[in-house]
C-alpha cells in the first residue's frame, strides 16, 4: 500500500467513479490507475468497487470505509509536509482562502493588500463559490481556510469562528417612492419587486424569514450570486435590490441610494472554517487575525485544539 494508490482512489470518489476523469486530473493513464487498484485491493483482500464489466459501478460496505480512512490519510500527508514547510522556511508558501463573491470583492481586499505586503513569497490564492462549495473546498484539503455567512457551521468535520455581525440594505435608484419612507417596513418593500441573492448566499435565509414571519410574500423578481449583479439590474428600473450593507459603496454606487433595513432582517454572521485536525501554517492564523483581529493565534489554535480532542 502507498500514497499513490489512495491518492488515486481519493480521485476516482471525487469524479464519481470515473476513472477515466481521475487519470485526467492526475496526468496518469486508466490502466495505470486500475492497476494499482487492483494491488490495493489484492493486499487488502477485499473488493473496494462493485464492478459492472470494466465501469466502476458504486463502492462496496467496506470500501466506502477504505475511502474515508484514504481520504483522511491522505489530508494527515499533506499536514505533514505543511509542518515541514513551516520549520523550513515560516515566510513562503501557499495559502488558498474559498470564499463568497461578496466577502472576495467588498470585506477581504484590504486584509489580502495587508498581508502580501507582510508576506510577498507567500502565493495566495482566492476561490470563489457558494457556501456548500466552500465547505466542502476546506474539507477536500482544496483550501486551507473558509470564509462565509451561510453553512459552514452546519458541518462537524469544520471548526468555524464568528468574525462579524453585519445587515442587509434595501438599494434603489434616487427619487424612488421607497426614499420618502421615514422608516420602511416589509409591506411598502414587497410592494415592489425585489432583486436579491441566490438562496444559498449572503443571508438570503434572514430575508426569507422575515417575510415569513410577517405573513407576507415577496415579489422576488431576479436573484443572482453577487451584490454587483443585484445592483446592475437595480439600476436598470428592474426592481429594489436587497444586499449586504457593505456591498453599498456610496462612491462608487453613484447612481443607487441606500436605505437601512437593520431593523427588517436579523443581523447575519460572517464566520471563518478550518478543518477538524488540520496544521494551519503562522501565516494563515496571521491573515484570520488580519481578518478578524479578535481571533488571535491562540484562540484558534485552541478551538482547533479542543475539537481535535473531541474528534478522537
Amino acid at each position: 500500500m502507498n500514497l499513490q494508490q489512495l491518492r488515486y482512489l481519493n480521485e476516482i470518489v471525487k469524479n464519481d467513479l470515473s476513472i477515466s476523469a481521475a487519470a485526467a486530473t492526475l496526468y496518469t493513464s486508466q490502466p495505470g490507475i486500475s492497476k494499482q487498484i487492483k494491488l490495493l485491493e489484492e493486499e487488502l483482500g477485499i473488493d473496494i468497487f462493485v464492478r459492472n464489466g470494466k465501469r466502476l459501478a458504486a463502492l462496496t460496505d467496506p470500501g466506502k470505509v477504505i475511502a474515508e480512512v484514504a481520504a483522511r490519510m491522505l489530508l494527515d500527508a499533506a499536514n505533514l509536509k505543511q509542518v515541514g514547510q513551516e520549520f523550513k522556511n515560516q515566510q513562503t508558501g501557499e495559502l488558498t482562502i474559498a470564499t463568497t463573491h461578496t466577502q472576495a470583492r467588498y470585506a477581504l481586499p484590504p486584509v489580502v493588500k495587508q498581508f502580501i505586503l507582510q508576506y510577498p513569497e507567500v502565493k495566495l490564492g482566492l476561490h470563489q463559490g457558494n457556501p456548500t462549495q466552500i465547505a466542502e473546498q476546506v474539507l477536500s484539503g482544496e483550501a486551507d481556510i473558509g470564509i462565509a455567512t451561510e453553512s459552514l457551521a452546519l458541518y462537524d468535520e469544520l471548526v468555524t469562528l464568528p468574525c462579524y455581525e453585519w445587515h442587509h440594505c434595501v438599494v434603489v435608484p434616487p427619487k424612488h417612492p421607497l426614499l420618502l419612507e421615514k422608516r420602511l417596513t416589509l409591506k411598502k418593500l414587497a410592494q415592489y419587486p425585489i432583486i436579491t441573492y441566490d438562496f444559498a448566499f449572503t443571508g438570503r435565509n434572514k430575508i426569507n424569514q422575515a417575510f415569513s414571519d410577517a405573513g407576507i410574500t415577496p415579489n422576488i423578481a431576479l436573484t443572482a450570486i453577487d451584490a454587483d449583479v443585484i445592483k446592475t439590474y437595480v439600476e436598470l428600473g428592474m426592481g429594489v435590490g436587497i444586499v449586504a450593507q457593505m456591498a453599498f459603496v456610496p462612491e462608487r454606487d453613484k447612481h443607487l441610494k441606500m436605505i437601512d433595513a437593520g431593523h427588517l432582517f436579523e443581523a447575519s454572521t460572517t464566520r471563518i472554517a478550518i478543518r477538524k485536525n488540520q496544521y494551519l501554517r503562522g501565516f494563515g492564523y496571521h491573515f484570520i487575525e488580519l481578518f478578524a483581529p479578535h481571533l488571535t493565534r491562540e484562540i484558534v489554535s485552541q478551538a482547533l485544539h479542543q475539537n481535535s480532542q473531541d474528534a478522537i
